[in-house]
């Protein structure tokens, strides 16, 4: 536990976590870059809109298996080297796809490119959650959503730069290309920095490499404190170890609250509809704006209220709480959504017709764009952390599918253009996030400021509603109001 006597070096810890946390910067980038490039890709390979759908949403399907993979790769060859073959993965893609001369090839290229999101989407906010201490532990991996929200925002000012520096016809034919293979940048600046980043502690720990835990302990703290952290590391896999090597992953009593949490929040994430704004950002303006650029000017408007969001949430996590945070914002976009579907559906002028989704934007980013990920990297067991953060981000890239294969189609949808006006999605998204705050009620417990080590115990308490085993430490300090019952 920390002491008054602990001092951290949070230059150090926050230089690692950033390099860390670079993943998501390649996620964000090369997930959202597709925004930019899907109007003149289709009319360049002559798409319908299921097959539009296709090119944006099948890299969710790859995606799945870097989930599977990942805690396999990440549990074995450890978080850093993993980070870096997830980088090299992502470099592949991004050539592959720059360069494809027709559909097939663009498709199977855009799949090599989901492999490394999945990678990158369990790899990464596991090592920051690892490496920080529990104080600091919202602030650095808030760290993850700040660089993949601020990679969908350099995305998309990139696109608009390019699409105003060009024709439509030279968009369609060579344009395109050029803002896929604009991703190469962070891909590269990731595989640079990354070798001067640590391994995770209690991976090394959990290897039997005790003195590269404690090397790393020690510079992140002073040495009584990490000599202190590294027990409670050690104690805490020191029964589990030997059958964590040897067992498989089970449903139990104690595994699947855990489950349904992190399946809960990964679900509740995507069916909120942020990436159909990313993914389709220029396209969902054109409701309001035919002018090509004029769209993709908002959809970078809208990509970077959300980035402002999350560094406002970054400050908010430790001291407001994981809890109170994803209640509030998912009565947030319950609101907002509602009035965006009214705005379209009226047909508002203006400002008016965009409002609601900046305030969107703006409010999920501080609240469910990144508390998710914290909450997914610490509520976990180090035994079982890989398997069900790669499992709940399975179910996240499963819901990110379904959305952005259907979205096309309700978009294009003539009787649903006639009466919604293309506002049918956001009235869909509107009441997935009303969902999500009552689940969130129910099932989310506070872990705010707790070790990692100590959270198990409070999630399941939350979830029985008692404390399941004798051996269960029972949790004090339980702060309980509408919007914040939960332990502290």
């Amino acid at each position: 536990m920390a002491t008054n006597k602990t001092h951290y070096n949070l230059v150090y810890l926050m230089l690692c976590c950033t390099v860390a946390a670079f993943g998501g910067l390649l996620m964000g980038y090369d997930s959202s870059i597709i925004s930019g490039a899907i109007e003149p890709l289709s009319a360049y390979f002559q798409l319908g809109p299921a097959e539009t759908g296709w090119a944006v949403s099948c890299i969710q399907v790859s995606s799945l298996i870097g989930c599977l993979v990942a805690p396999k790769i990440s549990d074995h060859f450890g978080r850093k080297r993993s980070l870096c073959v997830t980088a090299i993965i992502f470099a592949v893609s991004i050539v592959g796809t720059a360069l494809a001369h027709n559909f097939t090839v663009f498709i199977l290229f855009r799949l090599i490119g989901g492999l490394a999101i999945g990678l990158a989407c369990v790899i990464s906010p596991i090592y920051l959650a690892e490496l920080s201490p529990s104080r600091y532990r919202g602030r650095t991996t808030a760290l993850y959503s700040i660089c993949c929200v601020g990679g969908q925002s350099v995305v998309m000012l990139t696109n608009f730069f390019i699409s105003k520096s060009m024709t439509s016809a030279v968009l369609v034919d060579t344009g395109w290309r050029l803002i896929l293979s604009s991703a190469l940048v962070p891909c590269i600046a990731l595989l640079v920095f990354i070798s001067f980043i640590p391994e995770s502690p209690r991976w090394s720990v959990f290897k039997g490499r005790d003195k590269e835990a404690l090397t790393t302990l020690g510079k992140i703290s002073n040495l009584e404190h990490a000599k202190t952290v590294f027990g409670e590391i050690k104690d805490s896999i020191k029964t589990d170890i030997h059958s964590t090597v040897k067992a498989k992953f089970t449903l139990n009593k104690k595994t699947f609250p855990l489950l349904i949490i992190g399946i809960g929040l990964a679900l509740g994430n995507q069916l909120s509809g942020v990436n159909v704004i990313q993914y389709f950002g220029p396209t969902l303006m054109k409701n309001i704006s035919s002018d090509n650029n004029t769209a993709m000017f908002l959809a970078f408007v809208l990509a970077f209220a959300q980035f402002l969001g999350v560094v406002v949430g970054m400050f908010l996590l430790d001291k407001v709480g994981r809890r109170k945070l994803l209640l509030w914002g998912a009565l947030a976009s319950t609101v907002c959504l509602a009035y965006s579907f009214a705005a379209f559906y009226l047909r508002f002028a203006g400002v008016y017709s965009v409002l609601g989704l900046f305030a969107f934007m703006f409010l999920f980013g501080i609240t469910w764009g990144q508390v998710i990920w914290t909450v997914l990297g610490e509520i976990f067991p180090m035994e079982i952390r890989s398997i069900c953060v790669g499992i709940s981000v399975c179910s996240l890239s499963v819901a990110n599918f379904a959305v952005s294969t259907t979205f096309p189609i309700m978009n294009s949808n003539p009787y649903l253009q006639q009466v919604f006006h293309g506002g049918f999605p956001l009235l869909l998204f509107s009441g997935f996030s009303l969902l999500m705050f009552l689940f969130t009620y129910r099932y989310v417990p506070e872990t705010a400021n707790v070790p990692l080590e100590r959270i198990e115990a409070i999630v399941l308490r939350k979830y029985y509603g008692r404390d399941i085993e004798d051996d269960v430490e029972p949790v004090h300090g339980e702060n309980i109001g509408p919007l914040g019952d939960g332990i502290k």
